[in-house]
């Protein structure tokens, strides 16, 4: 388990500075650092499945009609998300976000309520309200929805829902991914190099080296995460996800500068307080199973 620990802390930190890598990135459209994400990140996967043995049974898996159909909508979703992200970093609202991140574990639990049939407890149904009035507060303030934020929790939060009903692991999913939006992205790169806005290589050295780096700081931090998962307890996981999200929002607002009114501080603050509400709810329900389960035998 400790090693677990520090290969999930490993990740959500490396999560938490992924702002850093790509203000790095600013002079580069969004739309070209997302096409070099994936065709590295893809290039890099089947690299280390090579490395591991792993390449014959993942082209098995790939060729099957039924998970391509799943992945394929998966692959749309972490795009979507992927892009959105990267964009939002470079126009200077990675505090919004945070707020994205923040809220994506709660706009889970809904989904899992009105599409797969599950249930809240009441405390989790306080945290969903309190999440749902530090929004609706924001967008007062804000005169527009936080709609940055919004995406980014919807997509995430129906790309773990699709994954959740994926059949494959999260190394061979992720692989499928990036392996149907390979094609796609390569000829949009091409085609930029060929009518001269493509930034690879034309942009110098540092930019070129950072664009195949996207690979890297995608797939590293997804192999530690999938390391960890089988020896961590999920209360831990469910904790630890706030990680990343609390580092960027302190990057946006210390680092970068970004506007923090007192408006915001009290969306937030609600948001944050659900947040705090379904950690302790998770934490106190798993101590208590022990119990109720002594008492029933």
């Amino acid at each position: 388990m400790k090693k677990g620990f520090w290969y999930a802390l490993g990740a959500y930190f490396a999560w938490g500075l992924l702002p850093v890598y790509w203000k790095l990135l600013h002079g580069v459209a969004a739309v070209q650092v997302i096409g070099h994400r994936i065709v590295w990140s893809f290039i890099m996967l089947l690299l280390f499945l090579s490395f591991t043995r792993q390449i014959q049974a993942f082209w098995q898996e790939a060729a099957k009609k039924k998970v391509l159909l799943i992945y394929f909508f998966a692959a749309i979703l972490i795009g979507v998300n992927w892009f959105v992200y990267v964009w939002a970093v470079n126009a200077n609202y990675i505090v919004e976000t945070s707020l994205g991140y923040f809220i994506n574990p709660l706009v889970s639990m809904l989904m899992g309520v009105f599409i797969l049939g599950e249930r809240l407890r009441k405390f989790q149904w306080i945290s969903v309200i309190l999440a749902a009035s530090g929004v609706i507060y924001l967008t007062v303030g804000y005169g527009r929805l936080p709609w940055i934020a919004l995406t980014l929790a919807a997509s995430f939060g129906l790309y773990g829902l699709v994954k959740k009903l994926a059949p494959l692991g999260s190394l061979y999913g992720l692989a499928i991914e990036t392996g149907i939006l390979f094609i796609p992205a390569l000829i949009y790169l091409v085609f930029t190099d060929l009518t001269g806005s493509g930034a690879f290589i034309h942009a110098g050295f540092s930019p070129t080296l950072l664009l195949i780096g996207a690979g890297a700081v995608t797939t590293i931090p997804l192999l530690m995460f999938a390391s960890a998962a089988q020896s961590i307890p999920l209360s831990m996981v469910g904790v630890m996800q706030y990680i990343a999200p609390t580092m960027q929002f302190l990057l946006g607002v210390i680092v970068y500068k970004e506007t923090f009114s007192r408006f915001q501080l009290v969306g937030f603050g609600f948001v944050w307080l659900a947040c705090l509400l379904f950690v302790i709810e998770g934490l106190w329900t798993k101590m208590k199973k022990p119990a109720n389960l002594i008492r029933t035998e």
